[in-house]
């Protein structure tokens, strides 16, 4: 390829090369083309085959490098620690809001941490609080907290008289 270089070098350099931006970019893609360059500086170290019989293993190697993760990883998906890292109305859910704008029609204004959010649930006088039962996008879907307490004595009535 270049004169006074070997060939296995220079597809070594490509394979660090790749790898090292698998570091800087994560997507665990380069890391399979990394791979396969490496492995090809291996076989081009060991079999003085030419160029061309080089490119064609490194293609062949890459395409079953990024195929066979691709089938493991599919299988075996990497499982996050953090499922809603990026999910900001997810890790709302439970939270309590209190309305700013009243809920009318459907749709108000809530007041969470230092936010203000579009709501929407239930008819709610601005003041009250409410509770985010979840999202959809960045709107929040919320329920007034004293439906949630009716719902919970309504359960005890059911249950009969408290011992006493």
């Amino acid at each position: 390829m270049i004169e006074g270089i070997d060939n296995y070098w220079l597809w070594i350099a490509l394979g660090l090369a790749l790898a090292a931006l698998e570091l800087l970019a994560p997507g665990v893609y380069l890391i399979w083309l990394a791979v396969a360059a490496l492995a090809t500086g291996a076989l081009s170290f060991l079999f003085d085959v030419g160029v061309a019989l080089e490119i064609v293993s490194f293609v062949s190697l890459s395409l079953i490098a990024v195929y066979s993760a691709r089938r493991y990883l599919s299988y075996k998906p990497i499982i996050s620690s953090d499922p809603l890292l990026n999910q900001r109305g997810g890790r709302m859910v439970g939270e309590t809001a209190l309305v700013v704008q009243p809920i009318e029609s459907g749709s108000g204004r809530v007041k969470l941490g230092d936010s203000e959010w579009i709501a929407r649930g239930p008819d709610t006088a601005a003041g009250e609080r409410v509770r985010i039962t979840g999202n959809d996008g960045a709107i929040l879907l919320v329920e007034p907290i004293a439906l949630i307490a009716d719902k919970g004595q309504a359960g005890s009535e059911e249950a009969g008289p408290a011992p006493g």
